[in-house]
């Protein structure tokens, strides 16, 4: 995304540019739709199709917010969005369950992290139970330790069939999704009084009066593509998973979770049985050389010098080097991640994992290392740009999209 794009005329082609589809970015569209029938929507997506990336390639929870601090974006917006989530999925005819998930203290070292969710939970008015070792095995046999709590209103849904039925509400509505050469963004030109105008890879010229950027892995190129500058880079790290071999799925029955590491923005490797089968185990959690680096083996130079000349990437990895160098250790060691799930489920061996693909998360780093843990919106003229939607977005995505739409209403008002 480079260059510029003359905006001269004034005749615009719609009301709002949404880039990215996303769940985010097709739940702003829905959003938009609803809150002003009539405001004419546009979606730009590269991919051939909606949900390629940080949507269709997660665990598919629909997530309790347990974790987040009160008062936080995403504490608040997953209190809401789970019970809409599992509202929408039912009125829809989506894939989903209301399984609920334990989460499991394997060392004593973790007792206190996990009294201090317990907590957390009471106060955000979560179901939570604390269970010990003969009340864990009652739900989930085959795992062990030394306490735990069960969160009664976790689930799994999928999400990809909800970014699908968002589109299709969306287009029912009025808006319009474009795809592939027609959705992706060579450039961006505002102009006061002017809006937006972005121009297509099939050299189209889309003009707006206002954008939002829910671009996920490219929100950063995006934004500054547009001429602001963002506070935080996108720092990609792949989730890499692995899922049981189908004649030992039994092992598992639900949701089973480690209690997380409070310093560092990841859950750690957890058991999930999917709404459609099978028993996902991760993720890992490594820094990928590509913004899309589903792989080892995907580097794309030009993205990676990006992120090694970022100074918050350095900074970041001093002060994380010690849980980042066990996260490689894990992706590169079968035996080091067949450990990791054995700390939950003792009976694991390496024979009955099998490689299940891997996912990239938009980590948005400040320039001091921060890894943001938060929701993140900027604003610029015309512009509403969504740097940072962490887990539990997929989750939150409604509520999300009613508060990105409330933000484009004043982007929506500038001259």
């Amino acid at each position: 995304m480079m260059g510029g794009v003359s905006s001269t005329s004034v005749r615009l082609d719609c009301d709002v540019l949404v880039i990215g589809a996303g769940i985010v970015g097709l739940s702003t569209a829905y959003a938009l739709t609803r809150r002003s029938p009539g405001t004419r929507v546009v979606v730009l997506e590269k991919e051939p199709g909606p949900a390629r990336h940080q949507t269709g390639r997660n665990s598919g929870v629909i997530h309790s917010g347990i974790y987040y601090p009160p008062g936080s974006l995403k504490a608040r917006f997953a209190l809401q969005g789970a019970a809409e989530m599992v509202k929408f999925c039912a009125e829809h005819d989506i894939p989903h369950r209301v399984t609920g998930k334990l989460i499991v203290a394997t060392e004593q070292q973790e007792l206190p992290r996990l009294h201090a969710l317990i907590q957390r939970g009471r106060q955000h008015g979560i179901p939570v139970r604390e269970l010990g070792p003969a009340q864990i095995a009652e739900h989930e046999p085959h795992v062990r330790g030394l306490a735990a709590i069960h969160v009664g209103t976790t689930g799994v849904a999928d999400f990809v069939a909800v970014a699908e039925q968002l589109a299709r509400s969306a287009r029912d509505a009025g808006a319009e999704v474009r795809y592939g050469t027609a959705g992706e963004v060579e450039a961006i030109d505002r102009r006061p009084g002017r809006g937006v105008a972005v121009r297509t890879a099939d050299g189209a010229v889309v003009r707006a009066r206002a954008l939002v950027n829910c671009a996920g892995l490219h929100c950063d190129a995006v934004a500054r593509c547009s001429g602001d500058s963002p506070q935080a880079r996108v720092l990609p790290f792949r989730g890499e998973y692995a899922e049981l071999a189908p004649e030992r799925e039994h092992l598992v029955r639900g949701l089973v979770y480690p209690v997380p590491d409070p310093a560092f923005p990841f859950l750690g490797v957890h058991l999930t049985r999917g709404v459609h089968g099978g028993v996902h185990l991760g993720p890992n959690a490594v820094p990928a050389a590509a913004r899309e680096g589903y792989t080892w083996r995907t580097v794309r130079p030009t993205e990676l010098a990006g992120l090694l000349t970022h100074p918050g990437t350095w900074r970041m990895a001093c002060r994380h080097w010690r849980y980042g160098a066990g996260e490689v250790h894990r992706s590169l060691s079968r035996p080091a991640f067949t450990a990791a799930v054995r700390r939950l489920l003792p009976e694991v061996e390496a024979t009955d994992l099998r490689p299940a693909p891997a996912g990239v998360r938009a980590q948005a780093v400040l320039r001091d290392g921060t890894l943001v843990d938060d929701f993140l919106f900027a604003e610029g003229p015309h512009t509403v740009h969504v740097l940072n939607a962490p887990s539990p977005a997929a989750t939150a995505s409604l509520p999300i999209g009613r508060e990105i739409a409330r933000r484009v209403a004043g982007a929506l008002a500038e001259r």
